[in-house]
Order: C-alpha cells, then sequence, then structure tokens
C-alpha cells in the first residue's frame, strides 16, 4: 500500500494494518467533520468566565483572533485548551478574562456560545482529557459486502491491538501548507531569516493561485513592501510579520515574535512531532510492538486521568518486564518513543538504536533545542506513547457512505485513524 508524498514529507512512511482501502473523501461538508471536546476542567465562581462554543469552519487560532477583535480585547485574555481544525463542527471551551454578560453579547458568523459560567481560573493549554468525533466519509470505492467486510477486519485489527500509531498528523504541519516543521527546524538553527520566508513565501502547490503568486513574488524579491499589495488579507499572520519587517528590516527574530505564542512554540513542536513520525514509521517497519514492552523499551504510566504520564518514565527491564506488559494490557501503561529536545531520554537497545539513527539523520544534538534568541521556544523534549488508544468505534454505512463515531485521548489525531481504513492520498486532501 503507497503512502502519500504529503505523508512521508511528515514522517508518516507506513500504514498499521494491512487491509484493503476502502478510499472516500473526509470534509466535503464540514457537517463531515465534527468534534466534541471532553473537558477535565472543574471551576468554582470567580474573575474568568468559561464558553463553550460551537464553531463552523473556524481554525482555533484564527477564531481567537476573530473573537479579539470582536470583543475589543487583547488575546492574551483569551484562553482555550486545545486547537481544532478550520473545515469542521467543533464544540469546545473557550475561557476570557472578562464578566459573562460582555461574552454573552458576542455576534461572530458560525459560531454559537452554547454556555457561559464564571471560573476562578482560566484554560490552560491541554486541560481537556480528549475528543468525540462524528465523521463521515463519502465516494469509497468499495461497496456492499467488500465495504462492509473490510471495515470490519480493519477495525477488529485495530481494536484487538489497543489502538492505531500514535502519529502526528498532517495538521500539526499545516492541512494545506505542511511547513512548519520546516520552519521549526530552521528555528534551532538559528536561521531565522529561513524561517520567516519559510512561512511566508514558499508556495505550496494546492493553495489558492493568490495565495500562491504573492508567496512566489515575496519569494523572488524580498520585497515586503510591495509585496504586502497583492497578499491576501486573510494571510493574516504572514501580514502581520511582513509589516513588521518593513519598519524593522532583518529584524526577523521579532518577526517571528508578531505571531501568537502558542503557533510560534508550534514551529518547533513541529519540527519535534517530525522526528517522533520518523521514530515510530522506523519501529512499525521493523515489526517491533507497539502494544508490549521490549526490554530497553521505556514506558509511560496512566496518570489520575488515565492517561499517559510524561514526566514518571520506567524502563523496562528484565525483571519488571512481566509486570509492564500486564499493566499494558490491562490500559494501564503505555509503550512511548522520543519526542526530541533538550532533555530528551532514549530508550536502550534495539528501540533506543532507531531514535538514535533518526535524530543522527537529521543532524541535530539536544543543545540545538536551547534557543538563546528565543528562549521561549527552547523545549526538553519528552516521550510520547507509541500508540493512540481505542477501545471502541461504530460506524454505520448507507450505499458507499460511512459515518464513524468514536472518542480519543487528548493529542491523537482522528485523521491517522481514518487513514488506516482509506488507504488514499484523499485523506490529505481538504
Amino acid at each position: 500500500m503507497k503512502v502519500s508524498g504529503v505523508e512521508k514529507a511528515v514522517g508518516i512512511e507506513v500504514f498499521f494494518t494491512d487491509t484493503k482501502g476502502i478510499g472516500g473523501r473526509l470534509k466535503t461538508f464540514p457537517e463531515d467533520f465534527i468534534v466534541d471536546e471532553i473537558s477535565i476542567l472543574k471551576t468554582k465562581p470567580g474573575e474568568f468566565t468559561i464558553a463553550r462554543i460551537r464553531a463552523r469552519n473556524w481554525e482555533t487560532n484564527r477564531l481567537i483572533r476573530q473573537i479579539s477583535a470582536t470583543l475589543g480585547i487583547s488575546r492574551k485574555r483569551i484562553y482555550f485548551a486545545g486547537t481544532k481544525d478550520k473545515r469542521a463542527v467543533t464544540t469546545q471551551l473557550i475561557g476570557f478574562h472578562l464578566p459573562a454578560e460582555n461574552v454573552k453579547k458576542m455576534k461572530i458568523s458560525d459560531v454559537e456560545i452554547l454556555d457561559v459560567y464564571p471560573s476562578d481560573s482560566p484554560l490552560e493549554i491541554g486541560d481537556l482529557i480528549g475528543n468525540r468525533f462524528r465523521i463521515t466519509v463519502r465516494n469509497t470505492r468499495l461497496q456492499d459486502d467488500e465495504l462492509h467486510a473490510t471495515l470490519k477486519k480493519t477495525a477488529d485489527n485495530i481494536l484487538s491491538s489497543g489502538g492505531f500509531p500514535n502519529f502526528f498528523g498532517i495538521q500539526r504541519f499545516g492541512a494545506v501548507r505542511p511547513i512548519t516543521h520546516i520552519v521549526g527546524k530552521h528555528i534551532i538553527h538559528g536561521d531565522f531569516e529561513s524561517a520567516v520566508f519559510t512561512y511566508t513565501a514558499n508556495p505550496v502547490k494546492g493553495e489558492h493561485k493568490e495565495s500562491f503568486d504573492a508567496r512566489k513574488f515575496l519569494g523572488e524579491t524580498h520585497d515586503f513592501v510591495e509585496a504586502l499589495k497583492i497578499y491576501p488579507k486573510q494571510l493574516t499572520f504572514e501580514r502581520a510579520m511582513m509589516h513588521y519587517l518593513v519598519k524593522h528590516p532583518e529584524d526577523y527574530v521579532n518577526a517571528l515574535r508578531q505571531l501568537p505564542k502558542n503557533l510560534l512554540m508550534m514551529f518547533v513542536h513541529a519540527y519535534q512531532s517530525y522526528i517522533f513520525n520518523k521514530i515510530l514509521s522506523e519501529r512499525i517497519r521493523r515489526k517491533l510492538p507497539l502494544n508490549e514492552a521490549l526490554i530497553g523499551d521505556i514506558i509511560l504510566p496512566v496518570d489520575k486521568n488515565n492517561l499517559p504520564d510524561q514526566k514518571n518514565l520506567i524502563m523496562v527491564e528484565k525483571g519488571n518486564q512481566e509486570k509492564i506488559n500486564k499493566r499494558i494490557k490491562e490500559n494501564k501503561a503505555f509503550v512511548s518513543g522520543a519526542v526530541f529536545g533538550a532533555e530528551t531520554k532514549f530508550a536502550d537497545s534495539k528501540q533506543g538504536r532507531i531514535e538514535r539513527k533518526i535524530v543522527k539523520e537529521e543532524k541535530v544534538k539536544k543543545e540545538d533545542f536551547i534557543i538563546p534568541e528565543m528562549p521561549e521556544l527552547s523545549s526538553k523534549g519528552v516521550r510520547r506513547s507509541l500508540l493512540a488508544p481505542l477501545k471502541k468505534i461504530d460506524y454505520d454505512v448507507e450505499n458507499n457512505t460511512i459515518t464513524l463515531n468514536f472518542e480519543l485521548t487528548k493529542g491523537s489525531y482522528a485523521t491517522c485513524l481514518l487513514r488506516e481504513f482509506m488507504k488514499s492520498a484523499e485523506i490529505m486532501d481538504y
């Protein structure tokens, strides 16, 4: 089964299942991709306001920017737990350092406030357990008995394994322009000029012609003044960086700082995600298990929310291997892979050799992730579970259209589950 070029570009190089792909298309309509955030936030009345908001066709960063403009407040007074895709219908909590009555008056197209309540604390990134999905796949290439049989076989394969490969999905890198990891690589190497031009210029096939032509012009001329005359208004983040550089030529570090902090941090994190994807791909290629601990593996036990505890690492040795594998079967522990950074701990044995091999091929060192010019982007690195747990998946079939219902823990990508069913480049074409 052939992996798409876009997938390979972000380190997703293999499939976990060997079943036939059903094909199909995602996100024909935003309503085909419904996401409902599962929160863990417990609050009491205070100076903050939490709103449960349903948005149609809004990517989270651009929604926050619009909310900021609509309410006339700084982005720094708006909080959220997790980012959501644009071409979808999403429900999530958004926090405000603002009275509830101000939030209730907010009017934005395709945004609905479902609930508002006071809180003694703001939301922080990660303040959620996971997400509930209802996803429609249209125009599958299989039909009737063959479609039903393939769906069942793939689902059984994934459920019997306890889940699917916990790749960072294409959204991590930019669905239309998967280049955030390249920007991050430039940043950790201190090449901030290349980071800026990779983000603002660097046209990618498939984006709107107006954007493509504007980026091409900037890449060829490096003329921010003239480029601003033709850059589409919707490229707000790029334009903010360019306006800064018109006034402060060659100050590429602070040009990057014109971006929202969470987006800026995403660049380095995306490059770390790319390295993790490469490591996970190689482990699958070598047929090493994802749901069984080998001697030399590093294990993440679950925390109080039954999520992988990235701060509590356990090395698998002969004396504890049997006990750890019992915990894995009970969904109380996970085998991990390296999200490489300044303080990453490598696995041992052949698993560790895979991690070191990928890092060596990328020509990066731990100290590269300490960034003196932009210390806020420095990253220690973590360990991430190799398997995204999945206990249940329901699906309905009508002709060659499928609707799937499932829940995933935070940080896991629905598209990485769907690619195992679809095995089609169409999954990346939205």
